[in-house]
């Protein structure tokens, strides 16, 4: 029986980057995947694909409606290959899963395919295609990750009702897709194929869309995707989902009990994701569930046995690659008997429909709720030059800062390159910045980066000078 410091089970964006860490730390390390493929659901059907899809759709969006504005005149009306966006997608998808197969030769890790359960504490058999092989662990890291969840009448027949899995996978582009939810991943995917002609139409049973976020982030996504052409249907419970062959009937109620009936070709089913822990078999080994059937940890992300700890989706909190690599190295560290530190606060969310949206840190609802007095500062995108340069003029910055220290206490933000503007906001509340100390850094002309400085003058007496 083989025997490794720690056994990683799940090669997603948490699983393969903490065993990494754990091999650049001088352990001898295992990583056990259920799938031919590493890399887990960002790699293959989430993260990566989806943003591959989303920058081919975007260059077709902006060919039909931008560049003549540009001055690029087109002799004939563009075009979609839809089959050829999906095999470039999957070629990015192959590219990145083989650099993830290289990273685990160069740091001398083993790979194990099979389905991984616990046989004891200590204990993880590893069940491939031809035989079952029992590995044992010092460590285990518990990195199974997350599935679509759905509702519990409605039927997934990955054909008519689909999950995300099925739309990064499509053969037509629909002439109506209906979403289920009004959250990240079915904005997203409902981006690509608008922007592909789709007719494209949300059922959200909250009041807002990406209802987790700042209630203005949501407000000003809804009216860039309405000139779309989306539709939205806030407010409204599903109640029933029919396929009838050629056609998806959805059924929902608004909070009057009007009922309202729309007719698709094809329904995603975008609800959230649930912890994947199925056929584990956590119960052997004495691991805690909680009732939503995640894995129970502590603030070192030990589970009730000190030896065996959980990271990314399997556990509470976002559902974020980020997040899932960044628990994956503190787990790492501690293990080593390191110190490391992780504020889940300063995890940032971002949304990649366009424009982007992207957040971190407390929203003004947190705020009002806790009675923290704060201070506002506001930058629209359309007084910046550089978006005007680039036609990007939706949206704005916001920073929200504490009325007595100044300290900034969230960043919120849709418009052009807000998932890599964030970083800026990340860094800066990371070392306890100050509004002020925003606003004093000099930023180059003429960026999107200036607009976080503007948001923060204006935080600081209105001192906005753009605007």
């Amino acid at each position: 029986m083989s025997q490794f410091d720690v056994i990683v089970i799940g090669s997603g964006p948490g699983g393969y980057v903490s065993a990494i860490r754990c091999a650049q730390l001088g352990m001898s390390v295992a990583l056990v995947e259920k799938y031919n493929s590493l890399g887990g659901t960002c790699l293959n059907v989430g993260c990566i694909p989806s943003k591959a899809l989303l920058d081919s759709s975007e260059h077709y969006h902006q060919a039909v409606h931008q560049f003549k504005e540009h001055g690029i005149e087109l002799s004939a009306a563009p075009t979609i290959n839809l089959k050829q966006m999906i095999d470039r997608k999957a070629g990015v998808v192959s590219d990145t899963v083989k650099g993830i197969q290289f990273l685990m030769k160069k740091n001398k890790i083993t790979v194990l395919h099979g389905m991984g359960s616990f046989v004891d504490a200590h204990t993880v058999a590893v069940a491939g295609e031809k035989e079952t092989q029992n590995i044992t662990g010092k460590n285990i890291i518990i990195a199974t990750g997350s599935k679509p969840a759905s509702l519990p009448f409605i039927n997934i027949d990955k054909k008519r009702v689909i999950t995300s899995t099925e739309a990064l996978e499509m053969k037509e582009i629909p002439k109506h897709l209906i979403i289920i939810g009004g959250g990240v991943i079915g904005l997203e995917l409902g981006s690509v194929y608008g922007r592909l002609g789709a007719k494209v139409s949300v059922v959200e049973y909250m009041e807002g869309i990406i209802p987790t976020m700042d209630k203005s982030l949501g407000k000003e996504l809804q009216k860039s995707l309405t000139k779309l052409g989306f539709e939205f249907y806030l407010s409204h419970k599903v109640k029933s989902v029919e396929n009838t062959g050629k056609k998806v009937v959805v059924k929902a109620d608004n909070t009057k009990g009007e009922e309202l009936v729309l007719e698709g070709d094809y329904t995603l089913v975008s609800v959230g994701r649930k912890a994947y822990t199925e056929g584990l078999n956590v119960d052997k080994a004495g691991v805690a569930m909680d009732e939503r059937g995640r894995v129970i940890t502590n603030e070192h992300l030990q589970t009730s046995q000190p030896h065996i700890y959980a990271i990314g989706d399997v556990v509470k909190g976002a559902m974020l690659a980020h997040k899932a690599e960044e628990e994956g190295v503190f787990v790492a560290e501690v293990i080593a008997g390191q110190k490391p530190h992780i504020n889940h606060l300063l995890i940032p969310g971002v949304v990649y429909t366009w424009p982007e949206v992207a957040a971190v840190g407390h929203t003004e609802e947190e705020l009002k709720a806790k009675g923290i007095a704060y201070k506002v500062g506001n930058f629209p995108f359309k007084a910046s030059g550089r978006a005007r340069a680039s036609m990007d003029t939706d949206g704005f910055i916001k920073v929200l800062a504490d009325t007595t220290t100044d300290e900034v206490l969230g960043v919120h933000m849709i418009g052009p390159r807000c998932a890599d503007l964030i970083a800026e906001a990340v860094m800066a509340m990371e070392f306890k910045a100050t509004a002020e100390d925003i606003a004093r850094i000099c930023h180059a002309h003429p960026t999107f980066t200036e607009s976080l400085k503007e948001a923060a003058l204006a935080a600081t007496a209105n001192r906005a000078l753009h605007m």
